[in-house]
């Protein structure tokens, strides 16, 4: 097929493939991988809808600080965080109606960046041609997403953010947990992909023995399909108790299939959970992002005959059944991520052998997207 690639895996062929000893030129690219820009082409989450609420909220997106607030209508507006006046921060302000007050001066913004009022302007004087960056904004699936980059591309290419069905679907469980971690966007997106290194979180994981079989690369994603042991089965209405009680887990085959779809990831493991993380990378070493995970109810046919205001409130009252578990793996991936991004600053020529291949194709698409920013 034109612009994929496909790689077919037997077994655990990965580990026992060594490779000789890096070159110049693949510690130079290394070098370059954990130095990438983003692509700014795309939607990226910075917010989830209820962080928004009658006060500016300031956010940074790849070192552009960015402030989010609702105007009259309940709407979300995005502007530059940054006032042209003085250069503080907007996020500092308030909202009066459909305008961004900067807490300095007073001066006031519309949605479209422009500068309409100043409370001290004199009968003489005009108001000054300056104005503040807009972003185009989007509310959706319980996020705020903003697209930084080109409009015109944004429109040619029909771009539009990760959908995100899950997030309202009445058959679904959602928890929500926030990955702050002090690294480059690389190193979290190469552990997500990375099926082996389960042996870290121990009672936290949701798989064990994973095999990659098959991997696809496109320019736009990556998918990994690997097959492993599930330690959940969620058949009963009981089993959603597996979730904070460890001793009713029992191992059983299922696929686990994990995809980098830039510049986001999604993973399923069989019929009975969805992950996703929607990045927001901040700078060069700190990238902020939303871990989300999906139980699905789909196998409990009584319950989708039951009123929908009460699946809507088991909905609610389930929201965040997942949290120790997923606040558990976070808390530990953090850990070793930062630590790869300090031994990274303390010597950037050192690299070990890496034995997944997934990675390689992951890298492949970090620089791709980053080099091709129209």
């Amino acid at each position: 097929m034109d612009g994929i690639q496909e790689i077919k895996h037997h077994g655990a062929s990965d580990s026992g493939r060594r490779g000789p000893s890096p070159s110049t030129e693949a510690v130079s690219k290394r070098n370059q991988l954990r130095q990438l820009s983003i692509n700014p082409n795309h939607w990226y989450a910075v917010a989830r809808s209820d962080e928004v609420g009658q006060r500016p909220h300031g956010v940074v997106l790849w070192q552009q600080p960015v402030v989010l607030y609702r105007d009259s209508q309940g709407q979300v507006q995005a502007l530059a965080d940054r006032c042209p006046h003085r250069q503080v921060r907007l996020s500092q302000g308030q909202v009066n109606g459909d305008r961004l007050v900067c807490a300095y001066h007073g001066w006031q913004f519309d949605a479209a960046g422009a500068c309409v009022h100043i409370p001290y302007l004199g009968e003489k004087q005009r108001l000054p041609n300056c104005g503040v960056r807009p972003y185009p904004v989007r509310e959706q699936d319980g996020f705020i997403w903003i697209f930084p980059g080109n409009t015109d591309a944004m429109a040619s290419r029909g771009v539009a953010p990760l959908p995100l069905p899950e997030w309202d679907h009445l058959n679904y469980i959602v928890t929500v947990s926030v990955i702050d971690v002090n690294a480059h966007y690389s190193f979290l997106i190469e552990n997500l992909m990375d099926m082996y290194h389960g042996h870290l979180h121990d009672d936290y994981q949701a798989w064990k023995d994973p095999i990659l079989k098959h991997l696809q690369a496109t320019s736009e994603r990556v998918d990994a399909h690997y097959q492993a042991q599930s330690y959940y089965r969620i058949d009963k209405i009981w089993s959603v108790s597996q979730l904070f009680i460890p001793a009713l887990r029992q191992l059983h085959p299922e696929p686990l299939d994990v995809s980098y779809v830039y510049p986001n990831w999604v993973a399923t493991l069989g019929q009975d959970f969805k992950i996703c993380c929607l990045f927001c990378p901040v700078d060069l070493a700190h990238t902020r992002a939303y871990l989300l995970h999906f139980t699905s109810l789909h196998a409990f046919h009584r319950l989708h005959k039951l009123p929908v205001t009460f699946r809507r409130w088991l909905k609610t009252r389930l929201f965040g059944a997942a949290q120790p578990l997923l606040d558990g793996l976070v808390a530990q991936d953090v850990v070793m991520l930062e630590q790869e991004q300090q031994a990274f600053w303390a010597d950037p020529q050192a690299q070990g052998p890496e034995l997944n291949s997934a990675l390689a194709a992951v890298q492949r698409l970090m620089r791709q997207q980053a080099e091709t920013v129209v």
